[in-house]
């Protein structure tokens, strides 16, 4: 279980940190982000931009804090799988500029199935996922 929190950990991190690397993230424009700063496609696909790449390092850090104990990780993990729902639906909603975080981050595109295949990750280790260890009678 502690794993889960680490290995999200960690990818958040390196995800987050990626899209601060030129080369790593294509040009890219979208009218509704008014944060342009680091705007670009990670990868050529995720669209990013500076407040969503410290979001991503944001939940990178609460992950490896988050390992060190079955309580946090199990909290970790139900919190990720709450918002990641959340900023999944978002995505898919242009209207009010949801989609886009009322401007600040975008959220659209392929960035919608990355975020409900990492909630339904989450979802496991936080809501169904039993570590012996910890069961109660």
């Amino acid at each position: 279980m502690k794993t889960f929190a680490l290995v999200y950990g960690i990818v958040f991190l390196a995800i987050g940190v990626a899209g601060f690397i030129p080369g790593l993230t294509v040009a890219h424009d979208h009218p509704d982000v008014a944060v342009t700063g680091g705007l670009g496609l990670l990868f050529g696909l995720f669209p990013v931009n500076v407040i969503h790449n410290l979001i991503h390092i944001a939940f990178g850090a609460w992950g490896l804090a988050a390992s060190r104990t079955f309580v946090a990780t199990r909290s970790y993990a139900r919190s990720v799988a709450i918002i990641y729902v959340v900023l999944a639906v978002m995505g898919l909603i242009s209207v009010g500029n949801l989609y886009t975080t009322f401007g600040l981050a975008p959220l659209y595109g392929h960035d919608i199935w990355l975020h409900l295949l990492l909630a339904a990750g989450a979802a496991y280790f936080g809501f169904m996922h039993r570590d012996p260890r910890y069961a109660t009678a």
